[in-house]
């Protein structure tokens, strides 16, 4: 009996710990909930199309538009003048820059007409004799002639004879003499050609200064140019007379300006073409780094979007119906970080900033920025 009680007991938990093994195994086994699946929010806006301008960025360096060299043609010791010769010295048009010492060469130059004048003498009673018709201009002529003056035209012959006379003579060989040592003369003094400032000075007074010696430069500070270069590809948009807008590199002073010249040929190099820009202001100095804007021609039914949103062969996404599609476009212009397309229909909801693991077909919800919600 007590055999048997034992064997039924024991029969009791083997079922017992099977039955528990198996409830152990189905509570294992529980499927586990599926995440809803969530579709990817996108930010997009309506084309528009209309006039796009194109704005093209450039940088270069100011110059002034009138910058002279001055050297010297003849030489002497610089003479002191009512301005010091000094960078920075401001000059009105005609105002004396330099006075080179003149006394030796003017010595010869009052031989040289003295010398005339004795020669003019010397034929007068030939001319009485043989050109009695010309002897009173001549004549004339001589009573006026001053060694201290510029000298006067010589009186016009009348006659093939007389012209032959005056010639063999050596008259006309030494007034032009004297004409050429007037004008050498006036070199001893340079003025300024406009009015402007001296933005270098290579020599001061008292200086021995030697034929064809740089003495400095000056410029006209009232107008300035800026030569930018500009990719040949954008050369069609500009045109001379464009706006342009420019300001220093801190952002903090802007100017005005207009495109005054294109030059006709390409760098060989970097492919590109050099414009020049006006401008004029009191603030500007020559030598100024500055940023330029060039508001060039429109581009009709176009938009502009962000650089990063057109797609491998001319391409951006689209959204139809809460799907993602491709359309073809046609880029016109890029800039730095934006770029101007054509080919899109009014209406078309375009991606407005780009979507990582975007592909055509894919589910989107549509960021609704009235009401701040996903919509499908």
């Amino acid at each position: 009996m007590r055999k048997l009680i034992i064997a039924i007991i024991g029969l009791v938990l083997i079922a017992l710990s099977v039955y528990v093994a198996q409830l152990l195994a189905k509570s294992n086994n529980k499927k586990r909930p599926e995440a809803p699946k969530v579709n990817k929010v996108v930010f997009t806006k309506k084309v528009t199309n209309s006039d796009i301008p194109v704005v093209i960025a450039a940088n270069g360096v100011l110059n002034a538009k009138r910058n002279i060299e001055i050297f010297s043609e003849v030489a002497g010791i610089f003479k002191p003048g009512s301005k010091l010769f000094k960078t920075g010295q401001a000059y009105r048009k005609g105002q004396v820059l330099i006075t080179i010492d003149n006394t030796e060469f003017k010595a010869s130059l009052q031989a040289a007409k003295s010398n005339f004048h004795s020669l003019l003498a010397s034929i007068m009673p030939d001319l009485r004799l043989d050109f009695p018709e010309a002897f009173k201009k001549w004549n004339s002529y001589l009573n006026n002639f001053s060694t201290n003056t510029p000298i006067g035209a010589l009186p016009k012959t009348t006659s093939d004879k007389e012209n032959y006379f005056m010639i063999g003579r050596g008259i006309n060989s030494a007034y032009f003499n004297i004409k050429n040592l007037e004008n050498r003369l006036s070199k001893y003094k340079i003025t300024a050609p406009f009015n402007g400032i001296l933005t270098e000075s290579l020599v001061t007074e008292g200086t021995l200064i030697r034929n064809n010696q740089k003495l400095g430069e000056f410029i006209d500070n009232s107008a300035y140019e800026m030569q930018v270069n500009i990719s040949k590809s954008y050369i069609n948009f500009i045109s001379i007379g464009d706006e342009v807008n420019l300001q220093n590199l801190e952002h903090t002073k802007h100017y005005k300006g207009k495109v005054s010249r294109i030059n006709a040929s390409v760098d060989a190099a970097t492919q590109s073409v050099s414009v020049f820009i006006d401008l004029t202001d009191k603030t500007l100095k020559e030598g100024i780094y500055l940023e330029a804007k060039l508001n060039t021609k429109k581009i009709k039914n176009a938009i502009e979007i962000n650089r990063n949103l057109l797609l491998d062969n001319n391409n951006v996404f689209i959204v139809r119906d809460s799907v993602l599609d491709k359309l073809p476009v046609t880029p016109v212009y890029f800039s730095d970080t934006k770029m101007i397309i054509k080919g899109l229909p009014n209406g078309t909801s375009i991606l407005s900033k780009p979507l990582q693991g975007a592909f055509a077909g894919m589910i989107v919800k549509v960021f609704d920025a009235n009401n701040t919600k996903d919509t499908k």
